[in-house]
């Protein structure tokens, strides 16, 4: 096999596999990341709750699938996102590399700067989706006095949504509302995630190799369970370096929806210092990071 179609076999197994891979793990903290939106914005009907007893709650309000509010959105997002972000990681590592060399002293900073390229095209790439996804998560019904489920607001649909924003909210670039906080964001972000998993797995391939480690093609890999405590706890470090601009994006891509938070669609420092201000640090710039934030 030509080196070539090795390397095009290579980046569409990363392409799908991001892909899938993405769309399982998203799926399976949906709930949390519903009610992290509902936190971070300090929704009306949420704004007393932490993060177990608002999961309670919108189960009680809104019953069990409303933990899945806004999922059919993130998994239309979701694939190409992750798909993108795997598939541009390698592409931009294999370029850098020829760019820059390949030097031991390079290759940490080239890791952190591939991921951190990766991510923000991702992100760029799939962000009206993600305004969309965050809009829906923020929705939420409320029973009416009749005793009959009735909606807050028009019930919003991915497409009408994105008309909407178009129309009212000042045309195509309103569908990316938030997007330097986010790019802000990811650079961090993306960069130690990708950088961390790596320094993380050669740590444990290199000392720990019997218990890591698994055989394949004469080859010591990371197995299974290794690979997601690695990529749990370089995600964990990495989110919370960026975790304030993650709120900034989600206020400014819902402060459209009512007059009380446009305020902070005025940027993304403004948006910060006015977060900060307001509810301060734990329950302003870090509300809804942990489970036991409130």
């Amino acid at each position: 096999m030509s080196q070539e179609k090795h390397d095009l076999n290579f980046l569409t197994k990363s392409f799908f596999a991001g892909g899938i891979a993405g769309m399982t793990s998203k799926t399976t903290v949906a709930p949390l990341d519903r009610i992290k939106i509902l936190l971070q914005a300090h929704n009306n009907h949420y704004k007393h709750y932490g993060v177990f007893s608002g999961l309670k709650r919108i189960v009680e309000k809104e019953s069990f699938f409303g933990l899945y509010k806004g999922n059919g959105a993130q998994m239309v997002r979701i694939f190409p996102y992750a798909a993108v972000q795997f598939l541009s990681f390698e592409i931009y590592k294999k370029f850098n590399a020829k760019t820059f060399g390949k030097s031991s002293s390079a290759n940490h900073g080239l890791k952190f700067l591939s991921g951190s390229m990766a991510g923000v095209t991702a992100a760029v790439t799939t962000y009206p989706l993600d305004l969309v996804r965050a809009r829906l998560a923020f929705h939420v019904t409320v029973p009416s006095t009749d005793g009959t489920a009735a909606v807050a607001q028009q019930r919003m649909r991915i497409f009408p949504t994105l008309v909407s924003v178009i129309r009212n909210e000042g045309g195509f670039l309103a569908l990316y509302k938030g997007l330097t906080p986010t790019v802000l964001g990811m650079i961090p972000y993306s960069g130690f995630s990708f950088y961390g998993f790596e320094r993380f797995k050669y740590f444990l391939l290199q000392h720990f190799p019997q218990v890591f480690g698994t055989e394949k093609n004469d080859k010591i890999m990371l197995n299974v369970p290794s690979k997601l405590i690695c990529g749990g706890i370089a995600g964990a470090i990495a989110q919370t370096f960026s975790y304030p601009l993650d709120v900034a994006r989600r206020r400014m891509q819902l402060s459209m929806l009512t007059p009380e938070t446009q305020k902070y669609s005025k940027g993304c420092l403004s948006t910060l210092t006015l977060t900060y201000r307001e509810h301060g640090i734990v329950k302003g710039l870090y509300r809804g990071m942990t489970v036991i934030g409130s």
